[in-house]
């Protein structure tokens, strides 16, 4: 019987891969189960092993199916591709396999599949043969998402640990379970923390050995989509971390692949990350651009992923990133990774050329100019950035004791200089919980009275500044211990003082940033955002308004004191009644219940703030309110003042 060894692979399939133009190489590398000719008119069934290793003196690949016998099966290299492929007959899905490779350093070293779609749980490291038949239903999902705005749209996120959600749970369990939480809190969306294969579970998934493979842990891929299916269905969107910037060097992995720095930098100073103990892919290679833009789209169009947040920008895009002294100039003498910008400009224009409605996100530390800016307009072309500056401040000013903010009021008041600079996502993540930086909870100082309503008015603040929101879980509760992997989340303080009313906030400020236009239609623009007072320093309060450009405004006044503010004089630009929507000294909250505005304040005709309308309003001890204009029971204004 004769057949095709390669199982219909040729060198023209590779052409792409090799000009950096392949943006769909899972479809080529890797294991694949098919049906060639079988020269007899007939077909045969069997699966085709494919990998890039051109500097390798041998390739085998040897399995279960072959009584992982090393020597059974030889691959051939694909003429004029540095790829080594064969076609196995009788190899079904769920084969388990690796590659035996003897390298050009004269090592024979066993390997997982850079391109496995689905590989074994740790400790074992073994790639499995894994073809899909998943039947997807959020059809209507994906039609809404590409022809949505997400810049000029709520966007909620609540970020995930999946393995420390609750430990032990697999996809499909979670799939109901995530879906009832998060719907209940009311996110918009959920971001889990890399879910490609990673075996080192503190790594948290930033050590990913196997990028085209969903962890195994939970389940196979299909129950994985099945997951991403069902919060679709109830209309969350999911994001999913995904990091370029560096991989590990476990020996079996992607380092040294062939005996020689493949996927990597060879220059040490280039392609190896200090701060991580991480290889660094060499970015201006061609094959490693096709491997990682396909990657990207990878999630996009198997799983149907809404959006990646790219991990660690910054150690991208400079060259001296954390290196001192020890790093090779660009051609031009700079620090600028000129190499890592053009692959990320590469996978961001592909990706929103190919599936519009999807997001990119930076967590990029830096002042770098235009990361979100188009690629056509010279920017790196993300959708929204990280804004860690915002973070870092307000994080400062509220582990400050209430009689010290007065001095730290610009804490909160600097992000306003160049919030419409990008396009930003208000991180409260999962790296401020971790490593001895302590829980939200205990940033606060004071006692728990005090600890609960500063978070309470802080989130407050957060959800109605410019920018989209995202919170790391067990925030949303209080979570008093720092993140770990290891353990799931204290659900069990959720149902106590504080902890209880921190969640029923949650809830309620999700719902209420839904329906509230004003929160997030501008949300990148200046004409969504006006101080009504930025200077009240003493008083530790901040007011402020914002707008959907369209006639509808909602007034915002927190205070970090824990003195009540009455008669306190907001300007307004409209007379008339408003609406307290939000009050975070609520008895529903845990608060008090004894500071508000009995659900309504009434703006007269007494100018204040360079407005012609005020009123004077109570603002909780360490508390918050919201207030909304309602047109329906006031005179008509001719025209729209907005917020000018």
């Amino acid at each position: 019987m004769s057949f095709d060894r390669f199982g219909g692979l040729t060198g023209t399939d590779l052409e792409g891969f090799h000009r950096a133009g392949d943006t769909e190489l899972w479809r080529r590398l890797g294991s694949h189960v098919m049906e060639v000719a079988d020269g007899e008119g007939g077909t045969i069934s069997g699966t085709r092993f494919a990998v890039w290793a051109p500097n390798a003196r041998e390739v085998r690949v040897y399995g279960d199916f072959n009584g992982w016998n090393g020597e059974a099966n030889p691959m051939e290299l694909v003429p004029g591709t540095g790829v080594w492929a064969t076609f196995i007959p009788g190899v079904p899905a769920g084969a388990v396999y690796k590659y035996r490779v003897h390298g050009a350093d004269g090592r024979w070293i066993d390997r997982a599949d850079p391109m496995a779609r689905f590989a074994q749980s740790a400790p074992e490291t073994a790639s499995i043969v894994f073809e899909s038949d998943y039947s997807w239903n959020d059809d209507d999902w994906l039609e809404r998402r590409s022809k949505s705005q997400p810049h000029a749209e709520p966007l909620s996120v609540y970020e995930i640990h999946l393995g420390g959600w609750r430990p032990g749970k697999t996809y499909v369990e979670l799939a109901h379970e995530l879906v009832e939480y998060v719907t209940w809190q009311g996110f918009t969306h959920v971001e889990f923390l890399p879910l490609a294969q990673h075996p080192y579970a503190p790594s948290w998934g930033y050590q990913v050995t196997g990028y085209f493979a969903p962890l195994s842990n939970f389940g196979t891929p299909d129950e994985f989509r099945y997951l991403v299916d069902t919060l679709h269905q109830a209309g969350i969107g999911v994001i999913m971390d995904w990091v370029p910037g560096h991989f590990p060097k476990d020996e079996w992995a992607l380092g040294r692949f062939d005996g020689t720095a493949l996927y990597e930098h060879a220059d040490p100073r280039q392609g190896e990350q200090p701060d991580w103990g991480t290889y660094v892919f060499n970015f201006g290679r061609n094959e490693v651009k096709s491997f990682l833009v396909s990657n990207a789209l990878y999630w996009i169009k198997e799983f149907h992923i809404d959006g990646l947040r790219v991990d660690a920008v910054a150690s991208m895009l400079y060259l001296d990133y954390s290196r001192g002294d020890n790093w090779v100039p660009n051609r031009f003498g700079g620090r600028e990774n000129l190499e890592a910008v053009e692959l990320l400009q590469y996978v961001n224009k592909h990706l929103y050329e190919r599936e519009p409605g999807v997001m990119t996100i930076a967590e990029e530390s830096t002042s770098w100019p235009g990361v979100t800016k188009p690629v056509h307009h010279g920017g790196l072309g993300f959708g929204f950035k990280w804004n860690m500056g915002w973070m870092n401040d307000t994080l400062r000013y509220l582990e400050e004791e209430p009689i010290h903010r007065q001095y730290h009021h610009h804490l909160m008041t600097f992000a306003m200089v160049y919030s419409f600079s990008e396009n930003f996502v208000l991180p409260i993540s999962h790296d401020e919980v971790v490593h001895g930086k302590g829980s939200m909870v205990n940033k606060v100082p004071g006692d728990d009275w005090q600890k609960f309503a500063s978070l309470r008015a802080y989130y407050a603040f957060m959800w109605s500044h410019p920018g989209k929101q995202l919170i790391f879980m067990g925030n949303e509760f209080g979570q008093r211990s720092e993140f770990d992997e290891s353990k799931g989340l204290e659900w069990w303080v959720s149902d106590l003082w504080g902890h209880d009313g921190l969640q029923k906030l949650f809830r309620d400020l999700n719902h209420r940033y839904r329906d509230t236009p004003a929160l997030w239609k501008l949300d990148n623009d200046p004409a969504g955002f006006r101080w009504i007072n930025a200077d009240d320093s003493q008083g530790n309060v901040f007011s402020y308004l914002r707008s959907d450009g369209e006639g509808r405004h909602l007034a915002v006044a927190v205070n970090f004191s824990p003195v009540p503010r009455t008669g306190y004089t907001l300007g307004l630009p409209h007379p008339g009644i408003w609406r307290e929507v939000l009050n975070t000294d609520s008895a529903d909250y845990d608060g008090s219940g004894e500071w508000g505005n009995l659900g309504r304040v009434e703006a007269l005709e007494l100018p204040a703030h360079g407005m012609q309308h005020s009123a004077e309003v109570t603002v909780p001890p360490l508390g918050a309110i919201w207030l909304q204009w309602d047109p329906t029971q006031t005179a008509e204004i001719p025209g729209d003042p907005g917020l000018q």
